[in-house]
C-alpha cells in the first residue's frame, strides 16, 4: 500500500500539524508557569487540580460529541441525505448547548465544595469559578467540528484547536504576569487566572469556527440530494445519544483516571510526607510527567478522530475493502509514532527534565517509568476509534471501566509504600492501559479480518527506535566529553535522533505495504 495524499491522510496530517503547533505553545506557557516565581510546582498543584475538575466536567458535553456528530454527519453524506444531514446538525446544537449550560452551572455554584470535599485543595475554588463558562462554549464548539470533520473539512477543526491554544498561551502569561505584580506573587490568584484565560480562548475560537462555518456553508449549496423522509425530532435526538453516550461515557472513565490521580495522590500521600510536599509531588505528576506523556497521545488523536468518519462513510457504503485499507494505515501510523516517543522518553528524561525544566527538575524518573504505558495507550485509542467507526461503541466503556478500576486498586495498594508513593500511580496507569490494549485488539481481530497481526507492524519500528537511540546517546555523550554546553548537548541528540529515525523510516519502508486492491481481492466478500 504506497500511501496517497488522500483526503483520510490530508486530514490527519492537518490534525498533526495543529497539535505539534499546539504542543510547542503548550511547553512555552508550562514552562512559564513552572519557573515562574511564586508558582512553580505548588501553583501547578492548584492549576491542574481545577483543570482536572473541569476536563471531566467538559467531556461530559464534549468529548464523545464530535466523535458522534461526525459519524452521523459522514453516514448521511455518503447517502447524499441532507435534508437529514441539516437537522441532526443543528438539532444537535440546541441539544448540547443545554448540555454545556448545566455543565457550566454545576462547576460555578459547586466550585466551593468540590475544591474543599473532593479535591481537598480548597485553593482550587477560583480556578473551577473561571473555568466554568468554557463548558458551555466548548459544547458548542464540539458539535460544530464534528459536523466539519464528518463533512471532510478536519482542516477546519486543525486551525480551530491552534486558534484555541495560542491565546491560552498568551493571555494565560499576561493574565499571571499582570496578577503577579498586582498581588505579590499570590499562587492562588495566579492559578484561578491562569485558567481563566483558557475560558476566553476557547470562546475566541468558538467565535472562528461559526464563522468559517457561515462562510462554506454559504459556498457549498447541495442540489443533487435524495429526497428521503424528514426524521423526527426524537428519533434524531435518540440517534445522537446512542452514539455519542458511549463515547462519552468512555472518554470520562480515561478522564477519572486523572481525577483519581488528583483526589488520591494527595489525599494519601499528606500522611506520610505532609500536605505541602504531597502537593508539590502531585504537581509534579500532573504538570510534568502527565503533559509530556500526552504530547505523542495527543498527535494520535488525529488518527482517531479521521479515522471515526472515514470507517463509518466507507461502511454505509459497504466498502469492506475500503474498511481494511484505513484500519491497516492508522495502525501502522500509530505505531510509528508510539515506538520511538517510547524509547526517546525513557532514554531522555533527565536529559528533556534538565532542558525544559532548568529550575525545578525534580521527577524525571517518573517519565521513564510512565514512557512505557505510551505504547499501550496509542494503540488502544487507535482501536477504539476503528471500533466506534463499525459501530461498536459501548466496546471502550466496558474497556475503559476496567482499566479504571485497575487504576483505583493500584493508586490505594501502591502509592502507600514507602520508596513507592508516585510511582504508584504511574504503575496504575501502566497496568490499565496493558490490560486495556490486549483486550482491545482481541474484540478488533473478532470483528474484523487482518491478515497482519499487529505485533508484526511493531518489528520494523522497535528495530529504528534502537538504533536511533543507540546512535543519538554516542552522539550526545561525544558533545559531552567536548564540554559542549549541557542544554545544546540535549537538543542536538534529540535533532540526531529524529533525523536518524525517519532516515531508516524510507530505509526500511514502514509504510510500504502491497497494493491494497491486490492485497484484499480475496476479501471482497468479507463483512465486519
Amino acid at each position: 500500500m504506497k500511501i496517497k495524499l488522500t483526503d483520510f491522510i490530508k486530514g490527519i496530517v492537518s490534525l498533526v500539524v495543529s497539535q505539534v503547533l499546539i504542543k510547542i505553545f503548550g511547553v512555552i506557557y508550562s514552562l512559564y508557569l513552572t519557573n515562574k516565581t511564586g508558582f512553580g510546582d505548588e501553583g501547578n498543584a492548584i492549576y491542574m487540580s481545577g483543570y482536572q475538575i473541569y476536563a471531566l466536567l467538559l467531556t461530559i458535553s464534549s468529548i464523545g460529541i464530535p466523535n458522534a456528530i461526525s459519524k452521523i454527519i459522514s453516514e448521511e453524506k455518503s447517502q447524499k441525505d441532507y435534508i437529514n444531514l441539516e437537522r441532526t446538525f443543528k438539532i444537535s446544537i440546541f441539544l448540547f448547548a443545554i448540555i454545556g449550560f448545566i455543565g457550566c452551572i454545576i462547576l460555578f455554584l459547586g466550585a466551593d465544595f468540590i475544591s474543599k470535599n473532593i479535591l481537598d485543595i480548597p485553593e482550587a475554588k477560583f480556578s473551577l469559578m473561571l473555568l466554568a463558562p468554557a463548558i458551555f462554549f466548548v459544547s458548542i464548539n464540539s458539535v460544530i467540528k464534528g459536523y466539519c470533520n464528518g463533512d471532510n473539512r478536519i482542516y477546519i477543526t486543525a486551525k480551530c484547536q491552534f486558534i484555541e491554544q495560542l491565546f491560552k498561551t498568551v493571555l494565560t502569561i499576561i493574565f499571571v504576569e499582570v496578577v503577579s505584580k498586582l498581588t505579590n506573587n499570590d499562587t492562588e490568584i495566579m492559578a484561578a487566572f491562569a485558567n481563566f484565560a483558557t475560558t476566553i480562548a476557547t470562546f475566541i475560537s468558538l467565535i472562528y469556527i461559526i464563522i468559517k462555518y457561515i462562510n462554506f456553508k454559504i459556498k457549498d449549496i447541495v442540489l443533487d440530494g435524495i429526497i428521503y423522509e424528514k426524521k423526527r425530532i426524537v428519533y434524531i435526538i435518540k440517534n445522537v445519544l446512542s452514539i455519542s453516550t458511549p463515547m462519552t461515557i468512555s472518554a470520562i472513565l480515561s478522564s477519572f483516571g486523572k481525577n483519581i490521580d488528583s483526589v488520591t495522590v494527595v489525599r494519601i500521600l499528606k500522611k506520610f510526607v505532609g500536605e505541602e510536599v504531597a502537593k508539590i509531588k502531585y504537581g509534579i505528576l500532573s504538570s510534568k510527567v502527565d503533559a509530556l506523556i500526552a504530547l505523542p497521545l495527543s498527535f494520535n488523536i488525529a488518527i482517531s478522530t479521521a479515522l471515526i468518519p472515514e470507517i463509518s462513510r466507507k461502511k454505509a457504503a459497504n466498502d469492506i475493502n475500503g474498511i481494511i485499507e484505513k484500519i491497516k494505515q492508522s495502525l501502522t501510523m500509530t505505531i510509528i509514532i508510539a515506538i520511538p516517543c517510547t524509547f526517546g522518553m525513557f532514554a531522555y528524561s533527565k536529559s528533556i527534565f534538565s532542558l525544559l525544566f532548568p529550575k525545578a527538575q525534580e521527577g524525571y524518573n517518573l517519565l521513564s517509568l510512565a514512557s512505557i504505558s505510551i505504547i499501550f495507550s496509542m494503540i488502544t485509542q487507535t482501536i477504539y476509534g476503528i471500533l466506534q467507526g463499525i459501530g461498536k461503541n459501548k466496546v471502550s466503556v466496558y474497556l475503559s471501566t476496567i482499566g479504571l478500576i485497575v487504576k483505583i486498586i493500584c493508586n490505594i495498594v501502591l502509592i502507600p509504600i514507602a520508596g513507592v508513593y508516585e510511582k504508584g500511580a504511574i504503575v496504575g496507569n501502566i497496568m490499565s492501559n496493558f490490560i486495556s490494549f490486549i483486550i482491545a485488539y482481541s474484540i478488533m481481530k473478532k470483528n474484523i479480518f487482518l491478515d497482519e497481526s499487529i505485533f508484526k507492524l511493531l518489528i520494523k519500528p522497535t528495530i529504528a527506535s534502537v538504533i536511533m537511540i543507540i546512535s543519538s546517546m554516542h552522539f550526545y555523550r561525544l558533545l559531552i566529553l567536548r564540554n559542549i554546553n549541557y542544554t545544546i548537548c540535549t537538543v542536538l541528540a534529540i535533532i540526531i535522533a529524529i533525523i536518524i529515525y525517519i532516515f531508516l523510516f524510507f530505509i526500511m519502508k514502514m509504510m510500504k505495504i502491497k497494493d491494497v486492491s491486490e492485497k484484499l481481492e480475496n476479501t471482497e466478500n468479507r463483512t465486519v
